[in-house]
């Protein structure tokens, strides 16, 4: 397994990527979003595909991913990755009906490139599964770890920006809130809302790329104050009602942009 010199994006998947299968799934709920987004489709390109999340599996999948430890983690039943990125995608102009890209644009050194490189390939929709980074200052970790949710404002491109660079290439852009299950089964940040207690196990922080990149200090600062008024009772005063909330709608948004 050949790994590259240094990683394509601002977290070393190579380091830090080893487990991320196991908590990073696909929730079917997100999924039947993303999969309706791509319409018609039969071919998809699924670019920073990871371990191969949100892939149909009924259509035929073509996967970049240029991480080598991301890439042995895909099922053996998904398509082959191809060690590419998205600033270069290895494909002629209009190759695919679709193309995706499952929260993984904020890791691209070149948003824009990256995005005209999908709606170069793709004759159909380019569909993107995102963070609208200012409203994680809605959602309570901000009270926790707000280093985190600071770090992330300046990793994620805004969605102004999203659709300003999809629209300039003549695409008709949609955005979309996407609620998050209260059991979603995808461990990013919001899918634990009400389940703080999710944010004390190591396993689940490094499934979520701004713990990874935060100051161990201020992680650490948080934690203990999420375990006090977690063992107090003080975090179920403040924020006990989102248990029985059925989803949340946060930060979570799916870009769709048509030719």
């Amino acid at each position: 397994m050949t790994t590259r010199n240094r990683p394509a994006g601002d977290v070393d998947y190579e380091r830090h990527g080893q487990d991320y299968a196991a908590l990073r799934t696909t929730d079917p709920r997100i999924e039947a979003r993303v999969h309706a987004a791509l319409g018609g489709s039969r071919t998809v390109l699924n670019v920073g595909a990871g371990a191969g999340s949100y892939e149909p599996a009924d259509r035929y999948v073509l996967a970049v991913e240029p991480s080598a430890t991301m890439r042995a983690q895909r099922p053996a039943t998904a398509a082959p990755a191809v060690d590419a990125t998205a600033e270069r995608l290895p494909f002629d102009d209009d190759s695919v009906d679709a193309a995706m890209a499952m929260v993984t644009i904020h890791q691209w050194s070149d948003v824009e490139q990256g995005l005209r490189e999908m709606q170069r390939v793709s004759r159909g929709p380019v569909v993107v599964l995102t963070v609208d980074a200012p409203a994680l200052y809605r959602f309570w970790l901000a009270d926790y770890f707000p280093e985190v949710i600071d770090l992330d404002q300046t990793r994620f491109p805004t969605i102004d920006r999203v659709v300003g660079i999809l629209a300039s290439g003549g695409a008709d852009v949609r955005v979309d809130v996407v609620p998050v299950p209260v059991d979603c089964v995808d461990g990013f940040g919001e899918a634990f809302y009400a389940r703080p207690e999710a944010f004390l196990s190591p396993e689940v922080r490094a499934a979520t790329s701004g713990f990874v990149l935060a100051d161990p200090a201020a992680v650490q600062r948080g934690l203990e104050r999420l375990e006090a008024d977690l063992a107090s009772g003080a975090w179920d005063e403040a924020h006990g009602h989102l248990r029985a909330q059925a989803e949340y709608e946060g930060a979570m948004r799916l870009v769709t942009a048509h030719p």
